[in-house]
């Protein structure tokens, strides 16, 4: 999809941009409860057609990354918050996208929970893994970006960055 643009794609275009560029982390976790956290994982890469080994290595990885591989053979409905959202941050990773998009991902999160997810971004940013976009109402989530746009009515209000970046 390099050079065109988005709004000109079709929808098997669309389709494969979103499979193979983004990693969506959503306030409400979006894990489907039929399924382990090491199957929510592997999901977008069984949908890319990966290999099996392929999988399991990326999964196995990507629980490591965000410290759930005691919980990998639960489900949904038996994890904290925090493990839900960090279940869907791996997700968001297992692709290996080159953008993440983040809707308040620490809105429904105690802020025990809030800070681990901090944590995980953090981690995420500092290996350069992909350019991670958050949207957030939180001063300490928004305090944490190297840039910071502030938007009010939809229209932007400010942008600041931090020193030396």
């Amino acid at each position: 999809m390099a050079g065109i643009p988005l709004h000109e794609a079709g929808e098997a275009e669309l389709t494969a941009y979103r499979r193979h560029t983004l990693g969506i982390v959503f306030q409400f976790f979006n894990l489907l409860p039929a399924m382990t956290v090491a199957e929510n994982i592997g999901l977008p890469l069984l949908l890319r057609g990966e290999s099996q080994k392929v999988v399991a290595a990326r999964v196995g990885e990507m629980l490591a990354l965000v410290r759930m591989e005691d919980r990998a053979r639960h489900f949904p409905h038996q994890l904290s918050g925090g493990e839900m959202q960090r279940t869907a941050i791996a997700r968001a990773l297992s692709g290996r996208p080159a953008l993440i998009l983040a809707d308040e991902p620490t809105g429904n999160l105690d802020s025990k929970n809030a800070a681990m997810v901090c944590e995980t971004f953090t981690a995420i940013a500092a290996r350069k893994v992909a350019t991670l976009m958050i949207v957030t109402h939180s001063d300490t989530v928004a305090s944490l970006a190297p840039t910071r746009i502030e938007m009010l009515d939809g229209k932007i209000v400010s942008k600041r960055s931090s020193p030396g970046v």
